[in-house]
């Protein structure tokens, strides 16, 4: 079992104070956006043996057992992050795994290095998502009934606005999410500013269900994804709730604290809220246009208190554990390498202790045994 030492990411949008005051540490001022968890090659966590990376591509099979290796290949496929969000993350969709292979094979047969600022596949993998919070947090994910959209939208009183109110109300359900989003993000960059500005003034005079989209207004004046993100469900999560996104579902993560965990994946075609490219015509081919409920995540639980969060991937599995005072040791061991994150309390595994913040990888088969008073968070795969 290895102690992991991961790196803080300080993206603009992270909070100055989330990550700090998790690990109970001074904050310093700037961003801290995420903490990487994993051998992810931008970012790998650090062991006494060495990255994450190297221990695993020393001896795969020992480190991730033969049925992931199998199923995935000799790398980890999963990352697992600490998120904070002070400031809304762009709105963006990921791929399937078949759009990803083909993107990849694309751009590289086009020879745009993998690094351009216009690349959408650095991968070619697919990059589905969960997110539990850890505090309230805010988000945007998948589309809303049109008719609501329309709703929401016609209450701004903008006239510019009104073609997508008629289309909303008028078009079959897809038809008018393909319509309206595309008409969105091709409009004329200078009309389209001033319908934002405008939007803008009446989503902070309305307020309620209209005051999130006045804040991304406020984050990122004239961007048309500020009308784009009008067009999806607004979720608050609670403690312990959480989100998956799955292949084609637009959404944005706008505040709080969570635990994420995703495909090791860079796959990303962002709709706005962003000074990053846009690739409107990729992205329509991505994006899967029909009104979904958020899907909010509760975790079930098993006898042996573990509460899973369920989603229909195998590249990682998410479960939780709250170990009271005075509970009984657990083991934890299994057959697939696991991340063991503690994000409340104290708690021993195997000869380390973990605070808030602090996280161990487990190789497969290795005996996984926890005991203390907190909260655990345990990232694995289905193999």
């Amino acid at each position: 079992m290895d102690r992991l030492d991961n790196t803080v990411r300080p993206y603009a949008w992270g909070s100055t104070t989330a990550i700090p005051q998790l690990l109970g540490v001074e904050p310093t001022g700037e961003p801290q956006a995420e903490v990487w968890m994993g051998a992810h090659p931008g970012a790998p966590s650090r062991t006494e043996r060495g990255t994450l990376v190297d221990v695993i591509a020393a001896a795969p099979e020992q480190e991730l057992g033969s049925a992931a290796v199998a199923k995935f290949g000799p790398r980890l496929p999963f990352l697992l992050k600490i998120l904070a969000a002070g400031a809304p993350l762009s709105l963006q969709v990921h791929p399937n795994l078949q759009q990803a292979k083909e993107g990849y094979a694309e751009e590289e047969r086009r020879g745009v290095p993998v690094d351009a600022p216009h690349r959408n596949y650095k991968d070619a993998n697919h990059k589905p998502e969960l997110i539990c919070a850890l505090t309230e947090f805010d988000g945007l994910c998948g589309f809303r009934a049109p008719h609501e959209a329309a709703d929401l939208l016609d209450a701004l009183g903008v006239d510019s606005l009104k073609p997508y109110v008629d289309l909303l109300r008028a078009d079959p359900e897809d038809a008018a999410l393909r319509e309206v989003l595309t008409a969105v993000l091709t409009a004329d960059p200078e009309k389209m500013a001033r319908t934002v500005a405008e939007s803008a003034e009446a989503c902070a005079r309305l307020g309620g269900a209209h005051a999130p989209y006045a804040d991304l207004a406020h984050h990122y004046p004239g961007d048309p994804g500020v009308i784009a993100a009008m067009l999806l469900n607004h979720v608050r999560l609670q403690p312990g709730e959480a989100l998956y996104l799955g292949a084609g579902i637009p959404h944005a993560y706008l505040d709080g604290l969570g635990v994420e965990i995703m495909a090791n994946s860079d796959n990303v075609l962002r709709c706005g809220l962003t000074p990053k490219h846009v690739d409107v015509p990729e992205l329509l081919r991505v994006v899967r246009f029909e009104a979904s409920d958020p899907g909010v995540l509760r975790p079930a639980a098993s006898p042996d208190g573990e509460e899973v969060y369920e989603t229909p991937i195998d590249e990682f599995r998410l479960s939780r554990y709250v170990l009271p005072e005075g509970g009984a040791t657990r083991d934890l061991t299994r057959p697939t390498p696991q991340i063991l994150l503690c994000t409340a309390g104290s708690v021993r595994a195997g000869e380390h202790e973990l605070t808030a913040g602090q996280s161990v990888f487990v190789p497969a088969g290795e005996k996984a045994e926890v005991s203390g008073t907190g909260t655990l968070f345990r990232a694995t795969v289905v193999a």
